[in-house]
């Protein structure tokens, strides 16, 4: 059974109507519009008929529409055309508001840069701009007032007529974003006393890639795109008629189905939020935005005690909707338009956004009902207890669904690590061999002059969707702190976060057995551990090792003239996120829990043979930042070559598709300082080498004339996608070359 769709303010489908208007234009009638033959002249005449029916749903002449490729578009022409068209006449003052979409926020601070004066307006409780606000913000340099339609996360609509009244006296034209807006309620252009308006196709069951934008007779744009005379000057570019007649449909449509549509519309957004109370209790949810002035469609929810993202890897197998705004979707922060209406953080944190649309069912709304109110009341502090209504049974259950990160790419940013540990005390004890002074990968303890102690910790969330693996790799990666030190494990403990109401306790047998049989492959029991309730699955292990203490390996004892030599190859964060988005190949996820799940025992073995100097493993903080970590404390510099660090197949599509885990951006953003990239290595590149990655390889620091030596054991023992990645170039900071 598919989801049910309650997300239609992030995109609608197109209607059957709309694609059956298209089909023609897709095979038969292919003409360019600006051809004088007949198949340009069909062409031209489906454009400017879309033109009309764009005009009569907004009320305005068929002149006045100029086609886009989208909102995004329509509002970077609308606000940038006046801004250099006014900015030598009139003034340089652009006014807009706090709860504006991206597409509006984005263009304002960018004309920021270019010398214009940007003024944004508070809202009120429900998100809503006081046009006494705009009565005291406006001046007379002011150019153009900017304020969306209808918002696109709450729903509230703006005053659109009061604040274009307030403009216009001052001099200044009206924009608004009317993206979420048209096809939902009333929009008419002399009604709303605009000058521009835009509209997207994909959000009332046209094509995604069109839209367009109103111009006011008599009111001049400076282009934004340079080229020929399509759209009367306006938007140069051979006219996209497929789409074009798409949108016309749609808009004909929505003209048509308005009342209709809008009272079904309420209808089942009420019923939504009138069930969702009598399941939940109204004080445990929050009503976001206008209760009256809002969209018919919109409803939005807070959920205390409960973080959104949570919930909504929770239901999404059942239920595809958005935490706040589509565009924010997999960002845990609170939205810019739930700080702007001051929601409480409690609250903000668990909004959840549902939109019903044209083809919702009250059957959709109560099954949505059913899934949203059991998965609250497990997740809410003091919802259900295991074996009543809303505990979990049974099954087959992907674990990464229930986790907004994943694996080590859940560290805490390294700027902040550094910021906290810098402020605590150093360890005294002369016993203490490595200790937090240091950037190592575990704490060595001398406990004789033959001995000493190795210990580590190391937990996080699913990596895999499969439990059992996902034991086996967190039990990899936490040994490989011990393998990092050049030293033997010796037994573990475990430690367990578990959501006993969202998971069966299965769940965590699988978890257990897959440690304990990668503790069995490294020939050390599991003897006991911790466990605490989480709404979130988290498993990794606490491992004692053992070392000779003057043989202990640590990060900060890189040579000049070494080479660095990296064990296993890069892209396992890419691929997890690729995983957990659907869009990774099987065969490619199943290499990459294959590589996490394979220990660095071997790769111990053979460093210790030939005699390193140094080594880390690349775990969360990337390549680049481990290696950061080892050149600033070994007091070097070091040089690498992207084109010789090995890296998993498929890795370069996936970034190119922004598959790319939080941690890695903040890790690129970390290292940025201490990084010198050659003109020639690409961004992608750049991401990879970034890539956080959990239970990756260990990194090498060993004399140069032993490389050869050590890719040889390495390969006896069976790890054959090690490399020579570069070397270690002569005293320094710290700093590192990324050549190509």
């Amino acid at each position: 059974m598919k989801p049910v769709y309650l997300d239609y303010n992030a995109t609608t489908p197109i209607a059957r109507e709309v694609a059956e208007a298209m089909t023609p234009y897709l095979y038969e009638h292919f003409g360019n519009p600006s051809s004088s033959h007949p198949y340009g002249v069909v062409a031209k005449r489906a454009v400017e008929a879309a033109r009309g029916q764009v005009a009569a749903l907004i009320g305005c002449q068929p002149a006045e529409v100029a086609f886009t490729s989208g909102g995004t578009e329509s509002n970077n022409y609308a606000i940038k055309g006046v801004a250099f068209t006014r900015r030598n006449k009139h003034g340089n003052h652009i006014i807009t508001s706090a709860v504006e979409h991206p597409a509006v926020v984005e263009v304002c601070k960018w004309l920021k840069t270019q010398g214009f004066r940007v003024t944004t307006l508070p809202v009120d409780e429900y998100g809503c701009v006081d046009p006494v606000n705009l009565e005291n913000a406006i001046t007379p340099d002011t150019i153009l007032v900017t304020v969306m339609h209808a918002n696109n996360e709450v729903g509230s609509i703006q005053p659109i007529t009061k604040l274009a009244r307030i403009a216009h006296e001052a001099g200044a034209l009206m924009h608004t974003d009317a993206a979420q807006s048209v096809g939902k309620i009333p929009v008419n252009v002399d009604e709303l006393g605009v000058d521009l308006l835009s509209i997207a196709g994909h959000k009332l069951y046209a094509p995604k890639g069109i839209g367009a934008l109103y111009v006011r007779s008599g009111v001049e744009l400076t282009q934004i795109i340079q080229g020929a005379e399509q759209e009367g000057g306006r938007r140069p570019g051979t006219e996209n008629v497929l789409e074009i007649v798409g949108l016309g449909k749609a808009c004909e449509i929505a003209a048509r189905d308005l009342d209709k549509n809008a009272a079904r519309f309420q209808a089942m957004r009420d019923r939504l939020h009138i069930a969702l109370a009598q399941e939940l209790g109204e004080n445990k949810i929050r009503l976001n935005g206008h209760p009256e002035k809002r969209l018919p469609n919109t409803l939005s929810l807070s959920f205390r005690g409960v973080e959104a993202n949570t919930l909504l890897s929770e239901i999404g197998e059942e239920v595809a909707a958005s935490a706040g705004a589509a565009c924010h979707a997999d960002d845990i922060d609170v939205s810019a338009v739930l700080e702007a209406m001051k929601v409480p953080v409690d609250w903000a944190m668990g909004t959840v956004r549902f939109s019903v649309g044209r083809d919702t069912t009250s059957e959709d709304i109560d099954r949505a009902v059913d899934v949203v109110s059991a998965a609250v009341h497990r997740l809410q502090p003091e919802g259900d207890v295991p074996g009543k209504p809303g505990a979990p049974a049974k099954g087959e259950y992907k674990l990464t669904q229930y986790t907004h990160g994943m694996g080590c790419a859940c560290k805490l940013r390294p700027q902040l690590l550094e910021e906290i540990l810098a402020a605590l005390p150093l360890p005294l004890d002369p016993a203490v061999i490595v200790g937090s002074n240091t950037s190592d990968d575990a704490a060595v303890y001398r406990i004789s002059d033959e001995q000493a102690i190795v210990q580590t910790v190391d937990f996080f969330t699913p990596i895999v969707d499969d439990p059992y693996m996902f034991g086996a790799i967190s039990a990899a990666n936490s040994l490989s702190d011990i393998y990092a030190m050049g030293a033997r494990p010796l037994f573990a403990l475990n430690i367990v976060g578990f959501p006993d109401r969202r998971l069966p306790l299965e769940v965590l047998e699988d978890i257990l057995r897959g440690a304990l049989d990668k503790a069995a492959e490294a020939g050390i029991p599991i003897l006991g551990g911790h466990t605490v309730e989480d709404n979130e699955p988290k498993f990794g292990l606490a491992v004692t090792g053992i070392v000779h203490p003057e043989k202990v390996l640590r990060n900060s004892t890189a040579k000049p003239g070494d080479a660095l030599v990296l064990t296993k190859p890069l892209g396992l964060g890419i691929i997890s996120t690729a995983v957990k988005s659907g869009i990774a190949d099987p065969s490619l996820a199943g290499k990459s829990v294959e590589v996490m799940a394979t220990l660095n025992r071997a790769a111990c073995e053979a460093m210790l043979e030939v005699g390193a100097h140094a080594c880390t493993d690349i775990t969360g903080f990337g390549l680049l930042g481990h290696l950061r970590e080892m050149t600033a404390s070994s007091g070097v510099d070091a040089i690498i070559s992207a084109s010789a660090v090995p890296v998993l197949p498929g890795v370069w599509d996936l970034a190119a598709t922004g598959a790319v885990p939080g941690g890695t951006l903040n890790n690129l953003k970390h290292v940025s300082a201490h990084v010198t990239f050659a003109a020639d290595v690409s961004r992608l590149t750049q991401l990879i080498l970034a890539d956080a990655q959990t239970s990756g390889g260990l990194l090498i620091s060993l004399p140069e004339a032993r490389v050869a030596d050590l890719l040889a054991g390495l390969g006896e023992r069976g790890v054959n996608e090690a490399a020579c990645i570069g070397r270690v170039s002569a005293r320094g900071e710290g700093q590192i070359i990324v050549e190509s």
